[in-house]
This record gives structure tokens, sequence and C-alpha cells, in this order.
């Protein structure tokens, strides 16, 4: 028998779910392709920049100055069988305090950032000793000298000196710079010349008379005032002043009567210092004052002369010129006595504040500018006792021309208005 084989039964509708989940199998077996990513932005950074480190200027420390100080201590006294003469105890006692001043002045500059080198010798008070003092090699190359305080040892010392140099301080004496021609030299002190035309300078332009009686006392001393003073007149007023001398006998003032005015101020000028010749002449002048109005003008000396009687000079309406006038209550002055008396424990004198001013003053040029001065000319300053206004001369160095002029009110002097 033959068997035939039977034909497949066709397959129903529902077949194509199972196509379906093959396609999903196979699906899920196949692996996901995602389209690539975009390529990275490369953002441009700034590169820090490296500084390179600098370290902070070191500011230099300043030049140390060297000053020798030449005063006249006389320290041999004090040796054993020994002893000062009450001249020498004087003169130690101005070198003393002088240094003192000017020593204080240098600590307060020192405070500021200055460097300073003090050194001290004495002179003895004696031009031989100021004259050896000149050939030492360490005083000779410092970068200011200060000293010798007095007129015959400063002509000692500074006749070695000659050559252009660095400067030497003539620091208390008020003698004339002609006497030691020197180039080098500072006059601090205003020479009287500089008194004479300071009162003739005042006269010219604040009283404007048109006669001035000068009264002489027969000294040859009394030109050393009169001549700058005359000069000085004549140039300022153009001739226009005249000028009348005098030489008194006795206090006589008759003569003058003539040229007198009754109305308007009459000045008179005398120059002398000597005591018997002032006495009788003031007494004459102030009779006169009595029907003449007088303006008297008068020597600078005069301000430490004790026989000259207030009353009259007030009378008189007496002026002088002075290098010294000292505001006791001016701040600057109120200070320097607080630092002075802390370091001190004593009372300054004039010298000690003369020191401390010319301390000051020097002191600060030479720090300001390395151990040089180089023109004081140009370099003012006031201080406690005086101000400092120099000129230069050729051959003679730099003069101190700087005076006050003052006047006797209420029984007292005072600077002029």
């Amino acid at each position: 028998m033959i068997s035939v084989r039977n034909r497949l039964p066709q397959l129903s509708g529902n077949k194509w779910l199972l196509y379906l989940g093959i396609a999903l199998a196979a699906a899920a077996c196949t692996p996901k392709l995602h389209p690539p990513p975009p390529p990275p932005v490369k953002v441009e950074t700034e590169k820090p920049v490296v500084k390179p480190i600098v370290p902070p200027a070191v500011k230099p420390p300043p030049k140390q100055v060297t000053i020798s100080l030449l005063l006249p201590f006389e320290l041999d006294r004090l040796n054993p069988g020994s002893s000062y003469t009450a001249a020498g105890l004087k003169q130690a006692g101005i070198a003393l305090d002088y240094y003192q001043g000017f020593k204080l002045a240098l600590d307060s500059l020192t405070a500021l950032g200055y460097n300073y080198k003090l050194v001290v010798y004495d002179t003895k008070g004696l031009p031989a000793q100021a004259h050896a003092m000149a050939y030492n090699p360490q005083i000779r190359a410092s970068d200011l000298i200060v000293g010798p305080v007095f007129p015959d040892d400063l002509k000692a010392f500074t006749g070695v000196l000659t050559s252009e140099r660095k400067l030497i301080i003539s620091p208390l004496s008020p003698a004339k710079p002609s006497t030691f021609n020197n180039q080098n030299l500072v006059t601090v002190m205003p020479p009287l010349e500089y008194h004479a035309k300071a009162a003739a300078g005042y006269i010219n332009s604040r009283i404007k008379p048109r006669k001035i009686f000068i009264l002489k006392s027969g000294y040859s001393e009394d030109n050393e005032y009169i001549t700058p003073f005359k000069n000085t007149i004549d140039s300022l007023s153009k001739g226009q002043v005249q000028v009348v001398q005098l030489t008194v006998v006795r206090g006589q003032l008759s003569s003058l009567l003539p040229q007198l005015s009754a109305s308007s101020a009459n000045v008179f000028v005398i120059p002398s210092t000597n005591e018997a010749f002032l006495m009788v002449t003031m007494r004459a002048l102030d009779s006169l004052a009595k029907t003449y109005p007088v303006i008297l003008f008068g020597h600078p000396s005069w301000e430490k002369f004790g026989f000259l009687h207030a009353d009259i000079l007030q009378r008189l309406k007496t002026h002088i010129t002075s290098a010294e006038h000292v505001d006791y209550k001016a701040a600057a002055m109120l200070n320097f006595l607080h630092s002075y008396r802390n370091a001190y424990h004593i009372e300054p004198s004039e010298y000690a504040i003369k020191g401390f001013d010319e301390g000051l003053y020097f002191g600060k040029l030479l720090g300001e500018n390395n151990g040089e001065i180089n023109n004081l000319a140009g370099a003012g300053f006031t201080g406690l006792h005086n101000d400092f206004h120099f000129i230069k001369k050729p051959g003679l160095g730099y003069i101190n021309t700087h005076v006050n002029i003052m006047d006797y009110r209420n029984y007292e002097l005072r600077k002029t208005e």
C-alpha cells in the first residue's frame, strides 16, 4: 500500500505574533548604535602671568657725618694739684653749655634717621693748642669743624687751613671776618657792621627823618659802627638824609639846639660802649628830651649793660639791635626747655640755646646732603635765639646778617612790631 504524506496545515492568523516576538528578541540581542558625540570645543584660557618676585628696595643707611667740636674745656685743670681760675671756669662753663645744646640737637636729628659722629676736642683756651689742632688729620678730615670759640684761638686755627675745604664754624664770636680772612669760615653771630646797617635801614624806612645826629665819644672804636651806618643811610636815602656828627664833651649838647625840631622826632645814634661817657651823655640827652622829641639808637652791647637805667632808656624811646632775642613763650622754645631739662636736669644758658640752634641747622644740612654743605646763602633758618640769613663774601666765607630791632616798652626790651 502506498502511503501519501499529508500536507502541512496552514498557519492560523495568530502567527504574526510569533514573528514579532522573534523580531523583538533579535532587537534585544542587537547592540544599540548612537550617533558619535560632537568633538569637544577647545576653550582658550589665559595663562596666568607669573610676575617675578622683586624684593622691596632697601634704603641705604644714612652716611655717618663726622663733626669736630673744638671747645675750651681746660680739662687738665681737673688733675690733682690743679684748679680753675675764675676766667677759666667761666670759659669751661660756656664750653659745656654749648656742647650740651649742640648734642641735644644732634640727638633730635638722630631720632629722625640721621647718623652723626661727634668728636670733642679741648682747645684749653690757648691759641697754641688751637694752632696745633689744625694739623690733626682727624680734625681736617671732618665733614664740619665747629670752633674754636674765641677770636685769638680761631685765628690761630684758621691761619693753617686757608685753602678751600669744608666749612669751619665760628659759633659764638661776632668778630669781623676780615680778622681771619678765611674763605671757609662761617660767622654765625652777626658782626657789628650788620647791626649798624640794620639800624640804618630801620631808621630810613620806618622813621624817615631829615637829619640824624651821631653822638661820638672820641674813641676810634666808634667808627666801626659809624662808618657802615653812614654808608648805608647815604645809599638808602640817596643822600637825602643829613648825618650830623658831634663829639660830645662832658655831656654838652647845646651846639645842636639850632638844628633840632620841636615838633617831629629827632633821631640820635650813640655808638659808644664806654660807661663813663654813656652815663653823662644819656643824662644830658634825657634833659634835652623834655623839650625836644627824641628817638635814640644805641650799640647792641647795651642789652647787657646793667648800669643803663631802664626809665631813661624808655623816656628816650631807645632802640637797639640784637642777635639774641628769645621768646620763652613760643612753642618751639617750650619744647626745647622740656627736652633740655630732661636730658641734663638744669636750666639752659644762652650758650646752650645757641648750641642747639647751630647743631640743628648745620646738622640737618649735613644729614640731608650726605655730609656736604654747598650753599648756605640759600638755606635760611628760624632759630630759638636768632634767625640765620647768610651771605657769602669772597675770601671771608659766609656771614649771618640777621639782627632784630628792639625797643624799650613797659620797662623791658621787646622786639619791634
